[in-house]
């Protein structure tokens, strides 16, 4: 009874004019992001962070989760006409989605695709309703070793799920965490790491950060990219699916919502995991294997129904826990810090407006992308014709006036220019920035966690293995690690011993 009147109270909130004006503003966004190959919602919701100082929280964070979302749905089309993924959980729709575009049968995958992602996003929002609250109900107990172990647990899972190589990602993960003590001591209020410079003392914005590394140095790196985009069809003759289709599309449909489910709370793996997950799966327990690359619709409805559930269920460790599963979980970690919110199982009760306002704000917003996606096929297409050389100027001006607005200096914009060649730097060098912004979003928090708990035990470090829960999470982190470190060990060893 309590959840259907906090559902009851929560539509209320999202269906004021103003919230569904920034729920709509978020999945066309998210869309249209979605459908250009190369600019991810991280870039997009790093550089529009800047304007969520003139919008209230729950518009912000609705607005906000609206592009990230949104991004999943746009992501499928440009994998299915153009054979390029607008978003990295898409590639894999790219092999089955353009085989049927291909075949004369884009509408049809294009349909399954909204129907498995807005089913999916449904059942990742219902999730998030119902293991919310009793979520958040145990973090309460937490103290400060309980939240220092579960924060240190979700850098070391982020940096060892994370793509890439595990220990490049912990060196993120550690340059992260360096970023974020950058400026005056917790305790003491003594400038540290500032060398001199005034702008310093108050530490590097998060928005600098965020728009620099992701939004700019993206771009910069995108721009560097040969790829030329070929749109393969312009008309899309018809979207309804057949009732083989549906038939065939019902079981990956389900099976693709449980996998992004189980993927989506996991720190450090993004929708492409899950995606990729779900067409291994349908792929192996298929009748005939030999169809899928050739046009197989469960290729198409499994894939894109794990991207958009895991996307939907990232957000339940990140509003019950203040822990980011993801660079983009991060940003709305950083959202909500902006106006000056504590994320952490206390949103829920000292502000429900905005949890369950989120979570009623997604089914709308669902809902709003499948009317979306469908009808509007046509005007993607000529967007995707646009070339990306001429979106770069304005992208580049409107994330230097954002940076600007938000405290007036001319510093923040030139440090934001530095973040974005370093930013690409590190793309370049193989590695990934997304495990450093985690870093650097948890660092300040779980600095704070370790000297109270510090503080609490007389400085004796045993407290972080006496509290039971606290002893939990530092069990696991320690066999995330031997999970992955035992085995390169053994193949190394293996290797050195056939050698």
């Amino acid at each position: 009874m309590d959840l259907l009147n906090n559902l009851i109270f929560g539509f209320s909130v999202a269906l004021s004019l103003q919230n569904l004006a920034y729920c709509f503003i978020g999945v066309s966004v998210g869309t249209l992001i979605g459908v250009l190959p190369g600019i991810g919602p991280l870039a997009t919701i790093a550089m529009l962070l800047p304007l969520t100082y003139n919008v209230g929280p729950v518009g912000a964070l609705i607005m906000l989760a609206g592009i990230y979302y949104g991004a999943q749905y746009g992501g499928s089309t440009t994998a299915i006409l153009v054979n390029l993924p607008g978003e990295t959980s898409s590639v894999v729709t790219c092999i089955d989605g353009y085989q049927m575009a291909r075949q004369g049968r884009a509408g049809p995958a294009l349909a399954i695709a909204a129907i498995g992602s807005f089913f999916a996003g449904t059942v990742g929002t219902l999730l998030i309703a119902l293991f919310g609250p009793p979520l958040a109900d145990f973090a309460l107990k937490f103290g400060a070793p309980e939240y220092f172990s579960l924060m240190l647990m979700g850098l070391v899972a982020a940096a060892v799920l994370a793509e890439g190589d595990m220990i490049r990602s912990l060196t993120m993960v550690g340059m992260g965490l360096l970023l974020g003590i950058v400026g005056s001591d917790v305790n003491t209020g003594i400038p540290r790491f500032s060398f001199g410079i005034t702008e310093l003392t108050d530490g590097i914005g998060f928005v600098v950060v965020a728009v620099g590394v992701f939004a700019v140095g993206e771009i910069i790196n995108n721009l560097g990219d040969p790829t030329e985009r070929q749109v393969f069809t312009s008309a899309i003759k018809s979207l309804m699916p057949t009732r083989e289709d549906f038939k065939a599309s019902i079981g990956p449909i389900l099976r693709g919502t449980g996998i992004g489910a189980f993927f989506g709370v996991l720190p450090g793996t993004g929708p492409a995991v899950a995606s990729l997950s779900s067409y291994m799966l349908e792929k192996r327990i298929a009748a005939d294997p030999s169809r899928f690359g050739h046009g197989a619709i469960e290729g198409v409805a499994g894939p894109e129904s794990a991207n958009n559930a895991d996307a939907q269920c990232k957000f339940i460790p990140m509003l019950t826990l203040g822990l980011p599963a993801s660079g983009v979980m991060a940003l709305m970690l950083g959202a909500l810090t902006i106006h000056g919110i504590q994320p952490g199982p206390e949103v829920m009760t000292l502000r429900p407006e905005l949890f369950w306002g989120l979570i009623a704000s997604m089914w709308i917003g669902n809902l709003m992308l499948v009317v979306l996606n469908l009808p509007m096929v046509g005007i993607w297409v000529r967007i995707l014709k646009v070339p990306y050389r001429f979106l770069f100027p304005a992208i580049m001006a409107f994330s230097a006036i954002g940076i600007y607005s938000v405290s007036n200096s001319a510093f923040d914009v030139y440090l934001a220019a530095l973040f974005a060649v370093v930013g690409f730097l590190w793309v370049k060098l193989g590695f990934n920035p997304a495990p450093m912004l985690l870093g650097f979003v948890l660092g300040p928090m779980l600095e704070e966690h370790l000297r109270r708990a510090m503080l609490m035990s007389g400085g004796d470090a045993s407290v972080f293995v006496k509290r039971p829960i606290s002893l939990v999470f530092i069990i696991a982190t320690v066999l995330i690690l031997l999970a992955l470190v035992v085995p390169a060990i053994r193949k190394r060893r293996d290797s050195v011993a056939s050698s």
